[in-house]
């Protein structure tokens, strides 16, 4: 079954991807946010055009060969770009065979445990701990990671002493019995990471994301050797020569692959390997609700290795304006802290009409 025509509905945030094939069979997925309106161009240049005539069902080869062809241009775009065919092959598969995506991939449908995952710094702690405990008793979360630092710091807070404040505040208001992690989106030094590592730990803090540049596995692998508690990251890596080299040094405990940034399903599949075969767990970045979040869904209940919860981002419209009116079914309902994978065929998800009327769009083929 060949791919005869390949579409992509867009605007700057999110862009869709429809996949058709020869039988008039379609599905539907993704590339990755931000920046989606020049991640469509790049789709149509540089992935449309190796894709159609291959293989709709059996594309693994595919995606390689896309790879080889465009190997003057590796990196982030184009994996974010060659997403969108991965997850529109998969949902157009799960359709054709009655099937869930994790199924596909060899799991199950089922529940998982999330923990809710704040972007913001311009916060105050006690405004943040305010609002994890007001979703704690809407939504029966027990895990919830918040910020540190600033995104790519340089050492530098976001406001001065706000890290000092905002850990042992939340941490405190949340209690015992939680999960408690956070996020240092590449701001420290090996030696600051560190100084703020020894406060997590006495602070019940078990998880410390990306504390150091993600691109200085050493600097990151320094930190990772001086603590007790996880040191996690990987989120913007998207060449398994990059995760060799990581998971190879042992640079963190905890792999954070994400989906979309990662160049799909079946690629983040293969970090998952590499990092079970070293003994280390996958947590997937997933850090809003358009169709990454439900991706990393189906991993988790597909790869033996999978963490011990998924990050479920709890930013409203005032945050993430562009996440909401996406899919006509919400995906994302969360009940004792956890959510929900169907047994529905494919992502099990219908893209809105309304949204895809006021998007850009662009077609490769018949």
């Amino acid at each position: 079954m060949k791919i005869t025509r390949l579409e992509t509905f867009c605007n700057e945030f999110v862009g869709f991807v429809r996949a058709t094939s020869e039988t008039g069979a379609t599905g539907w997925g993704q590339v990755s946010t931000y920046n989606a309106d020049i991640t469509c161009e790049i789709f149509h240049r540089q992935v449309a055009r190796h894709a159609l005539g291959t293989d709709a069902l059996d594309f693994a080869d595919t995606l390689n060969l896309i790879g080889e062809r465009e190997h003057k241009y590796p990196g982030s775009y184009l994996r974010r770009a060659m997403t969108g065919l991965d997850t529109a092959l998969l949902d157009l598969r799960g359709k054709l065979e009655g099937k869930p995506v994790t199924t596909l991939l060899g799991g199950t449908p089922g529940k998982l445990r999330c923990y809710a995952s704040s972007m913001k710094r311009d916060i105050t702690p006690e405004d943040e701990a305010k609002r994890f405990l007001k979703l704690r008793e809407a939504h029966g979360f027990d895990a919830f990671k918040w910020r540190v630092g600033a995104e790519c710091g340089r050492d530098k807070d976001e406001w001065p002493g706000r890290t000092e404040a905002v850990v042992p505040v939340v941490s405190k208001a949340l209690g015992d019995g939680v999960d408690k992690l956070v996020d240092g989106n590449s701001c420290y030094s090996a030696r600051r990471a560190i100084e703020v590592g020894r406060m997590l730990e006495q602070n019940g803090i078990g998880h410390f994301e990306e504390p150091c540049p993600y691109w200085e596995f050493e600097q990151t692998k320094e930190v990772t050797d001086a603590l007790s508690i996880d040191v996690t990251g990987g989120e913007q890596d998207c060449e398994f020569s990059a995760w060799k080299t990581m998971i190879g040094m042992r640079a963190v405990d905890i792999i954070q692959p994400d989906v979309m940034y990662m160049g799909g399903m079946l690629r983040t599949m293969e970090v998952a390997r590499m990092g079970a075969a070293a003994g280390l767990p996958c947590t997937p970045h997933a850090a809003n609700l358009s169709l990454v979040t439900l991706c990393t869904m189906h991993l988790l209940r597909a790869i033996p290795n999978a963490g011990k919860y998924l990050e479920f981002s709890i930013e409203e419209a005032d945050y993430y304006p562009w996440q909401y009116g996406l899919f006509r079914n919400d995906p994302y309902t969360v009940k004792d802290g956890c959510v929900t994978v169907t047994d529905a065929p494919g992502w099990g998800i219908e893209i809105n009409p309304a949204w895809l009327d006021k998007a850009s769009y662009k077609v490769s083929g018949a």
